[in-house]
């Protein structure tokens, strides 16, 4: 062999062995774990989902004889039989539960944007411990609140209405807290102080020049309000007596607590629960497309 190919064959002076063919087998290796974690979660969460969607597809008899994640034979049974139940009750239900979600987060998104944009903007006293309050409300389990709550409303006779539900939902701690960090973030001083030397009003500024500036993040909180209300079961069922002003949640619940004494209502609850998951699907896919264009306009902007 000739000097010059032993020469090629050597390594550079200083060359760290294995970057030119990839990392070495041991870092390979611990790459490989939190992978197969993080697949391993996805499964767990996954697979219910397509139980669900799988269920939903078999009759009675398929439903009760295997349990196989392959599809039945009895979907379009399925949904007559749902769109026949007490004359189509469950798209009341549904119903329901799109005005509870869409009004109560719509509500909720524009409580937050004024409540956040204050305690970003404006300078007063308490206004951290009012901050800090918002916090703790935020590590408070919301089911500690539904018997007070009950309890407040049922002295001013609204138990049982749709105000029940709407009321306790439009305050969101999470909400405010998400909207004060984006107003921090978002809304520059200047840009303020810029208005005020202009002579706009306060109110105008925050219409003109905040709130547009802050939609990206209220259309993350409007999202994650509507996701919590449209799941949300324990309020329902504490303010609610009139199954036609049930959400989908309670509804369904009342009828798998009847599927003791009528097993053929099993099936009907597992075809409402992949029906209720397809608006949240959507909503997510629309909301998706709308954020991501608000950010990038932002960006065009800054």
């Amino acid at each position: 062999m000739s000097s010059l190919a032993v020469h090629k064959a050597a390594p550079a002076a200083g060359a760290t062995p294995g970057t030119a063919q990839g990392p070495p087998p041991r870092r390979r290796r611990v790459a490989i774990i939190p992978t197969a974690v993080l697949l391993l979660g996805a499964l767990y969460c996954l697979l219910p989902v397509v139980w669900v969607v799988m269920a939903a597809t078999k009759s009675g008899r398929e439903f009760f004889s295997t349990f196989t994640f392959l599809p039945g034979t009895g979907f379009t049974d399925n949904l007559a039989d749902l769109n026949a139940y007490r004359d189509g009750v469950y798209w009341q239900w549904m119903a329901n539960s799109a005005f509870y979600a869409g009004v109560g987060a719509l509500l909720s998104a524009a409580v937050s944007a004024l409540s956040g944009y204050a305690l970003a903007i404006y300078r007063f006293r308490g206004r951290e411990t009012v901050f800090s309050i918002l916090l703790a409300g935020v590590l408070m389990p919301p089911v500690i609140l539904a018997i007070p709550q009950y309890l407040l409303l049922a002295e001013a006779d609204l138990t049982d209405s749709y105000a029940s539900v709407l009321l306790p939902l439009i305050l969101s701690p999470y909400g405010v807290y998400l909207a004060r960090i984006y107003a921090t973030a978002s809304v520059p001083a200047d840009v303020v102080e810029a208005g005020r030397m202009d002579g706009a009003g306060e109110w105008r500024i925050f219409l003109r020049i905040g709130l547009p500036m802050m939609v990206p993040g209220l259309v993350t909180i409007f999202l994650f309000q509507f996701v919590a209300i449209w799941n949300n079961f324990m309020l329902p069922y504490i303010m609610l007596s009139d199954d036609e002003k049930f959400p989908m949640t309670l509804g369904l619940y009342t009828l798998l607590a009847q599927g003791s004494n009528t097993p053929a209502l099993y099936t009907l609850v597992v075809t409402g629960a992949l029906l209720a998951i397809i608006p949240l699907i959507a909503l997510f896919l629309v909301i998706q497309r709308f954020w991501s264009l608000d950010l990038l306009s932002g960006a065009v902007k800054s």
